[in-house]
C-alpha cells in the first residue's frame, strides 16, 4: 500500500508522458522540451486563464474608471496602470513562481525530471521559460482587452504599449527571483514567506528608504539612480512612466541628467532576470530530492 500510494503521489502533478529522447539533444533542445512541458503544466492547472484574466480585469476597471466624464484620458488610463501594476505585479510574479523548484521537489514531480539524462540547471531554466511563457502571454492578453476597448475608442496610445512591454520585462525579473528563492526554500512555507518579505521591501519599504537617506544628506542625489536600478519595481514604474508624454515633475524630473535612460532600465530588468535564473541553475546543484 505504501508503494502504490507515493507512486500515485509522483504520477499527481503531470497528466503527461516524459518527452522520449529528451537527453539526446541539444542543451537548447533540453531546455526547451523542459519549457514546454512546464508550460503544459500550467495551462493544465488554468494558471495560465486565471493570469489572463486578473491583468483583463485591471485594465478593463482602469479604462472604464478613466472613462467616467465621457471622455477617456488615454495618458491618465495608462498613468494609472503602471502606478496599480507597480504593486500588482510583483506580486502576482512572485507568486506564480515561488512553488517552481521547491513546490515540485514536495510532490515528487521533480524528483522525476531529475532522473532524465538533463543536468539540473537545464531543467530550472526550462522550468522558469516555461512559466515566463504563461506570464507573458497573460500579461499581454489581459492588458490587450483595455487596449482593445481604448482603440475602438479612439484613444489608444503607444504609451499603453510601453506600459504592456515594461510589465512583461518586471514580470521576467520577479518571476527570476522567485525562482530563486524557491530553489532556496527546503519548504513551500518557507519559499512563500520570503516571497512576500521580498514584495514588502520592493513594493513597499525600498523608495521610502531610499528617499529617506538622500532627504537626511546621508548619500547624494546622484545614488538615486543607484535605487532605481537596484529595485526591478521601481525600475519597471520609471520605464512605463517614461513612454507617457504628459508625466512631469516628481520622479520624471529628478532623473533628467542621471542616465536611467528606457535602454538602461530595460538592460536592468534583463540583467535582474538573467542573474536571478543563473543563480537558481546553481544553487539547485545543491539541492537534494
Amino acid at each position: 500500500m505504501t508503494d502504490v500510494s507515493a507512486e500515485e503521489e509522483v504520477s499527481e502533478e503531470p497528466a503527461f508522458a516524459l518527452p522520449t529522447g529528451v537527453g539526446e539533444g541539444s542543451a537548447l533542445d533540453q531546455v526547451a522540451t523542459v519549457a514546454r512541458l512546464e508550460f503544459a503544466l500550467a495551462v493544465r492547472n488554468r494558471w495560465a486563464f486565471a493570469l489572463a484574466a486578473l491583468f483583463a480585469s485591471l485594465s478593463v476597471l482602469v479604462v472604464a474608471l478613466g472613462g467616467q466624464g465621457g471622455v477617456v484620458r488615454a495618458d491618465a488610463v495608462v498613468v494609472s496602470l503602471v502606478e496599480l501594476s507597480a504593486l500588482l505585479l510583483p506580486l502576482v510574479a512572485l507568486l506564480f513562481g515561488y512553488d517552481a523548484v521547491v513546490g515540485s521537489d514536495e510532490s515528487g514531480w521533480l524528483g522525476v525530471l531529475f532522473a532524465l539524462p538533463v543536468p539540473r540547471s537545464r531543467i530550472v531554466v526550462g522550468t522558469y521559460l516555461g512559466r515566463l511563457a504563461v506570464f507573458t502571454g497573460a500579461v499581454v492578453a489581459g492588458f490587450g482587452v483595455g487596449g482593445l476597448w481604448l482603440a475602438a475608442q479612439g484613444r489608444f496610445t503607444p504609451a499603453y504599449l510601453g506600459l504592456v512591454g515594461a510589465a512583461v520585462l518586471g514580470g521576467a525579473a520577479f518571476l527570476a527571483l522567485s525562482t530563486l528563492l524557491s530553489t532556496l526554500a527546503a519548504e513551500k512555507t518557507h519559499a512563500l514567506g520570503g516571497a512576500l518579505l521580498l514584495w514588502v521591501w520592493v513594493a513597499l519599504v525600498h523608495d521610502l528608504v531610499s528617499v529617506g537617506l538622500i532627504a537626511a544628506d546621508i548619500v547624494g542625489p546622484d545614488w538615486l539612480a543607484v535605487f532605481v536600478l537596484a529595485n526591478p519595481a521601481t525600475a519597471f514604474r520609471v520605464l512605463a512612466l517614461q513612454s507617457v508624454p504628459t508625466v512631469t515633475g516628481g520622479m520624471a524630473d529628478v532623473l533628467v541628467g542621471s542616465g536611467v535612460t528606457p535602454p538602461v532600465l530595460v538592460a536592468a530588468l534583463v540583467a535582474w532576470s538573467v542573474a536571478g535564473t543563473w543563480l537558481a541553475s546553481r544553487l539547485v546543484r545543491r539541492r537534494s530530492v
